[in-house]
């Protein structure tokens, strides 16, 4: 049973029906490496120290124990604006590494409390990097880090700005290589979509459909999902509640959100609201889909070069008033190797927290969800494009639910 279900399952494996995009992988890393080194020039800053398991698999293709690195922090990278890639602490193949050190303790997993004396010693490592690329610039960024390695790095005279903007400022414009990873991953993400859909049945519970989407991600060498968004029946109402063993009833409304960290760390984001038979779709069922197709559907006719993350803000669609409280927190978000930059938020929420400009070689996923206060019932979709010179190109295909549209 085993051989049968795993080993010689005949689906899971996506290269065998379908081919994946040439990948220029030298191209990519280069391409990573030049955008962090403008991000840099634009900060004015020497160097950056990324932690983030995200920044570290876009600037080095580092990927190992991400999730553990992401609350445990143990590695940590040094990039420079001129001079070799140093990773401290790290494990397992780093092929945009020019130098592996060993890494101070910077989590209380290894500095336990000494985390004070970890951060002098890392302060130290910073400055004698500086020295050894020979830069007099005494500004470095610095990404998710302790108080304390602040505190160290002042008083050795070192000015410290955020690594964040360092590296999600990089992230923003796709070259073609990434956008072919990202198309190979929302490829692999709706080959789980369509299993799920053909799982779903009256007793099938919410985290087997949820694992079926997850085993797709871990066949074709995916990482993992930022979240377990997938709620039907009464718990679909408001969204963002996650998988449980809730058993699938005969009319329930079926809604997910992929949130997939997939092959080479890119990210398919698709949101899709399934019904689940044999009784067919209540009217209000259908209104309630409908109105949510027809968000995303007005909202995608204003995504251009030039368009304003404000003036998208006000021209995207008025929702009626009986679901601005369950509203979903944006209407659209980039994306990349996880969501991105920007995000930008139903207008009857108050005015975006940002401005800014979109831009051809974005990728961005448009969102809604539709849900009133009290109700049974609740819609989610989500669609993921590439902004192009001219509006944009859809790069997720899974068809929406006929029997909704109906």
């Amino acid at each position: 049973m085993p051989d049968r279900m795993v080993t010689n399952d005949d689906w899971s494996n996506l290269s065998q029906v379908r081919e994946m995009p040439e990948i220029d992988f030298d191209r990519l890393y280069a391409y990573r490496s030049a955008r962090l080194k403008a991000s840099l020039r634009q900060a004015e800053a020497a160097m950056c120290l990324l932690v983030s398991p995200i920044s570290l698999r876009y600037a080095l293709d580092y990927r190992t124990y991400a999730l553990f690195q992401s609350h445990i922090p143990t590695s940590y990278a040094f990039v420079p604006l001129d001079g070799p890639v140093v990773m401290h602490g790290g494990y397992g193949p780093m092929p945009a590494v020019d130098e592996v050190r060993p890494s101070r303790p910077v989590s209380f997993f290894e500095g336990g409390h000494e985390l004070d004396e970890g951060a002098r010693l890392l302060a130290d490592d910073i400055v004698n990097f500086l020295a050894q690329i020979g830069t007099d610039n005494r500004r470095v960024a610095a990404e998710y880090i302790n108080p304390s390695l602040t505190q160290a790095l002042l008083q050795r005279g070192i000015e410290v700005t955020d690594g964040v903007r360092i590296s999600e400022q990089a992230r923003v414009i796709k070259s073609q290589d990434e956008l072919d990873c990202i198309r190979w991953a929302i490829a692999v993400a709706e080959l789980g979509i369509a299993k799920l859909k053909e799982a779903i049945r009256p007793g099938v519970t919410e985290l087997q459909l949820w694992a079926l989407l997850n085993y797709a991600n871990l066949a074709n060498n995916g990482d993992w999902h930022d979240g377990r968004m997938l709620a039907s029946g009464p718990r679909i109402n408001p969204w963002c509640q996650e998988a449980s063993p809730r058993a699938v009833e005969d009319g329930d409304l079926v809604g997910f959100d992929t949130d997939m960290i997939g092959p080479n760390g890119y990210f398919a984001d698709i949101s899709r609201t399934m019904h689940c038979g044999p009784a067919k779709p209540t009217k209000r069922q259908k209104q309630l889909y409908q109105l949510a197709a027809g968000e995303i559907e007005h909202n995608l006719k204003l995504i251009r070069p030039g368009i304003t993350f404000l003036e998208l803000q006000e021209r995207a669609l008025q929702m009626p008033e009986e679901f601005h409280q369950n509203a979903y927190s944006c209407i659209l978000h980039g994306v990349g190797m996880c969501d991105e930059y920007p995000n930008i938020t139903p207008l009857h929420r108050g005015r975006n927290f940002y401005d800014g400009t979109i831009e051809a070689g974005m990728v961005l996923c448009i969102e809604s969800y539709v849900g009133a206060i009290g109700e049974r019932n609740g819609v989610k979709l989500e669609q993921q494009v590439v902004v192009t010179e001219n509006g944009f190109e859809m790069m997720s295909s899974y068809p929406l639910e006929e029997a909704l549209l109906d």
